[in-house]
């Protein structure tokens, strides 16, 4: 059977295997090996370096691209390295739109590292497609976005970027780690490359820290892949195996991440000393519609505030039994966090506070623990 017959719950689990020839291993070996001998000079190998390229960095790319339905793929060392590797293929005098509401690592790269690369940037709203447009120069290059938003989940419309950008003849890139392969395919709406942080949800185990870069068209991969050589970004072999490892259990963790989130929304959602909640499968989220039409699922991530004259947020969390506090997310242990000092602490406080970010909003990061547990411990925390 062709790849593209394949669901994506066995595409997750053969692609990129079955390349022991020696002893027909069902796994994915490890190759370590830092080069690889050539047969005679001037005849180049497969593989010849490491940095270059791997046999289990390889596999672990193909799947990666069979999954989201790309051209080809780049395993590296961390999502961050990915960001940057999308940003790399801007010089300097170019000019990149990004959303205003995007995790703190990115908006810290966007807006303290790439200006002294000679890249100027201007964060928009990505919701209101007249400041997108406003925003374009004859210098712009590249429109940047997440969707959902972090932490805020905000939907963006992924056609009407596209469209935008067509139109002003830009590339399109976004970042699709909350959502996965499995719940969002932005290839299928023409956008040009799609980013991953694998630490989170393609890994989903909190063991490893990786990140990916697709591409859907041929055109941009020669210009990544050299820079993906030159700078020496590649994951190592080991990272690629485990991320390979916990890609295989993608799509029925990602089934369960999105029961158990629907589940404690609604608990938050009509419990008093709740303000406010985060997340598109409530019927009251702005962005509910849209995220029916563009999303195979709600996602296992969700924010929300609580009445601080009821229930202070430092209080709740330190309650919490079952929800460890940390940064991250994606993996199979639910997590809590504050963003305004931790995930987006990169940000300038009057940044988050223009993006809707305030001290006392909370995010979870729903695992696949039972859901009645995640109920109850968040229910005791709340007193």
């Amino acid at each position: 059977m062709k790849k593209k017959d394949l669901h994506p719950q066995t595409i997750a689990v053969h692609t990129g295997v079955y390349k022991d020839s020696t002893f027909n291993s069902i796994t994915t070996p490890i190759y370590p090996s830092s080069n690889f001998e050539f047969e005679k000079l001037g005849v180049e190998p497969p593989f010849d370096y490491t940095r270059s390229g791997n046999p289990t960095r390889c596999a672990l790319e193909e799947n990666l691209a069979a999954l989201e339905g790309g051209h080809q793929a780049w395993a590296v060392q961390t999502g961050m390295a990915a960001v940057t590797l999308v940003l790399l293929q801007l010089k300097s005098g170019d000019h990149l739109i990004c959303g205003n509401e995007i995790y703190g690592g990115s908006w810290r790269l966007f807006h303290r590292i790439a200006p002294g690369m000679g890249i100027e940037v201007t964060a928009v709203n990505m919701r209101d497609p007249g400041s997108i447009r406003a925003a374009i120069r004859p210098e712009t290059k590249m429109i940047w976005f997440e969707t959902p938003t972090n932490p805020l989940m905000n939907l963006v419309d992924i056609p009407a970027i596209v469209g935008i950008a067509r139109e002003a003849n830009l590339v399109t890139a976004v970042d699709n780690t909350f959502m996965s392969p499995i719940l969002q395919s932005p290839f299928e709406y023409e956008v040009d490359i799609v980013m991953h942080s694998t630490t989170k949800y393609i890994n989903g185990h909190s063991d490893v820290v990786g990140g990916a870069v697709i591409v859907r068209e041929p055109a941009l991969a020669g210009a990544i892949g050299y820079s993906v050589n030159a700078t020496g970004m590649g994951c190592s072999p080991f990272d690629a195996w485990l991320i390979l490892r916990g890609v295989k259990t993608l799509v029925p963790r990602m089934r369960i991440h999105c029961e158990n989130a629907q589940r404690i929304a609604e608990f938050l959602d009509a419990h008093s000393k709740v303000m406010k909640v985060y997340y598109p499968g409530l019927s009251a989220h702005p962005g509910h519609e849209l995220a029916k039409k563009q999303m195979r699922g709600m996602g296992g991530m969700l924010s929300f505030e609580l009445d601080e004259s009821q229930c202070g947020f430092e209080r709740f969390v330190e309650r919490l039994r079952l929800f460890r506090i940390a940064v991250s997310l994606g993996g199979v242990e639910s997590l809590v966090e504050q963003p305004w000092s931790m995930s987006h602490d990169g940000m300038a406080d009057d940044a988050k506070r223009a993006a809707g970010i305030t001290p006392g909003v909370l995010r979870l990061s729903i695992g696949i623990e039972h859901p009645d547990d995640l109920v109850a411990d968040i229910e005791q925390a709340l007193g």
